[in-house]
């Protein structure tokens, strides 16, 4: 905590909900003892407000009350004048009045879909988030893509954003100038899961806050024009036991994927249709989930293949003698930051622990341009389209019983009133006014 801090100070304390927005309320720095642990007030409607600031139809309107209880080990307080940012913030979670963790508190949904994982099989995730994004500002040019060119132009919002996120306590890893014009990559180390999905918030508004400094804006929309290229949040993981050996490689099976790693994954793509909706939630995600666009439009396996819903990463050797199994790890690439990141990850844990539950087969990997296979091929693979639009995905959703088991029924209810409410909203609008929203949103 920043020693310069007034008791009169203030500090947020926030959740990530089902609209991929932080909200919350804000405390003062010398109430956060007394605070610790009863946090501040929170009310159920609070779920229902849309990206676009309409409240979906809730069924409890306004009645209910609810606490934001501040975890402070997720504590942000950076103030860098130089850069023009001043950041407080810590991560809560939402409880009921009688200290139960409230069915549609999202980091409470991916707590427990990791005790389920470990309690019944024994096993946790390592977990690294790549986000994708645009910055206003510098000069976009096609052509430019992953150039030095493109880097210099960002002037100084690279190196301070790699230093700024340091000091909010992560630790970064890499920084590229994406394909498209001004778009860019960063990424951090790879934590365990909660922490990983905490890291993907602080990130976020660690990004936007330095863009902010410069006058600029970072916008995490999942994509900006209908004929341009989106950005997509990438999750990588690995599996370990709970005494932090690796799980994943075997050299003796099929891609060198371990039975138990195997099963995960078959479950992550059995799964994938009823839960897409999660990983992948605005109306404009599904402009991105299209063929030949780098990201998923089949729930298929691959090896390095990055049109594959889930694919096996590459594994680079610093020397012939090196333990591959330490690096060798997966990548999940239908996803956007639209969603939050702990509904994501739980969504991705809960399919994978199924796969365990139902010792899945590892998926066969997928080596061809699946638009052109017949139905019957894709049959064949266990491969079939995803859907192509959010209503859709939130019909699968909705007659989902894998998923009223996994999350409960209250936050199913909840998610598809929030969500059908969002598709309402641009029913009317053109894709390039729904990119052009999503883009001021995110």
């Amino acid at each position: 905590m920043s020693s310069t801090r007034k008791d009169t100070d203030l500090i947020m304390v926030v959740t990530s909900d089902i609209a991929g927005q932080l909200r919350g309320k804000a405390m003062t720095y010398g109430a956060r003892r007394e605070r610790a642990h009863i946090g501040v007030g929170w009310t159920p409607t609070n779920i229902f407000q849309t990206t676009f600031g309409p409240i979906a139809d809730t069924p409890w309107g306004a009645f209910g009350d609810l606490m934001l209880r501040p975890d402070f080990s997720t504590l942000v307080d950076v103030d860098i004048p130089e850069y023009g940012v001043d950041e407080s913030f810590v991560i809560g979670d939402v409880l009921t009045l009688d200290d139960r963790h409230w069915d549609c508190c999202l980091r409470s949904q991916l707590a427990s879909a990791i005790q389920t994982l470990r309690e019944k099989h024994g096993l946790v995730l390592t977990v690294a988030f790549e986000h994708e994004f645009h910055f206003s500002g510098c000069e976009g040019q096609d052509g430019l893509g992953y150039s030095l060119r493109a880097l210099r132009r960002m002037g100084v919002f690279p190196d301070r954003l790699m230093d700024t996120i340091k000091r909010a306590g992560l630790a970064p890893d890499t920084f590229s100038p994406e394909f498209g014009p001004a778009q860019c990559e960063v990424t951090v180390k790879p934590n365990d899961a909660l922490r990983a999905a905490d890291d993907a918030v602080v990130l976020r508004e660690m990004t936007r806050a330095v863009a902010r400094g410069l006058d600029a804006r970072a916008s995490f929309a999942p994509i900006l024009d209908p004929e341009s290229v989106g950005n997509g949040v990438h999750v990588h993981f690995s599996i370990q036991d709970v005494d932090g050996h690796q799980v994943d490689y075997d050299e003796e099976r099929p891609y060198c994927v371990s039975e138990t790693a195997g099963a995960f994954v078959a479950g992550l793509l059995k799964y994938m249709p009823d839960y897409l909706c999660m990983t992948a939630p605005s109306v404009a995600s599904y402009m991105r989930l299209t063929p030949h666009r780098w990201s998923a439009a089949f729930n298929n396996f691959g090896i390095q293949d990055r049109e594959a819903a889930v694919r096996i990463c590459p594994v680079f050797r610093e020397s012939e003698e090196e333990d591959v199994s330490k690096k060798f790890h997966f990548e999940y690439r239908a996803g956007d930051a639209a969603a939050s990141p702990y509904l994501f990850l739980a969504a991705l844990v809960r399919a994978g622990t199924s796969g365990l539950d139902e010792a899945l087969t590892t998926p066969h990997a997928t080596s061809s341009d699946l638009t052109t296979a017949a139905e019957a091929e894709l049959a064949d693979l266990g491969v079939e389209h995803l859907s192509q639009s959010l209503a859709d995905a939130l019909d699968k959703l909705s007659q989902s019983e894998w998923a009223r088991q996994a999350f409960g029924e209250t936050l199913v209810d909840a998610y598809l009133r929030h969500k059908r409410c969002e598709v309402d909203q641009l029913k009317d609008l053109s894709d390039a006014d729904i990119c052009a929203k999503y883009a001021a949103a995110y």
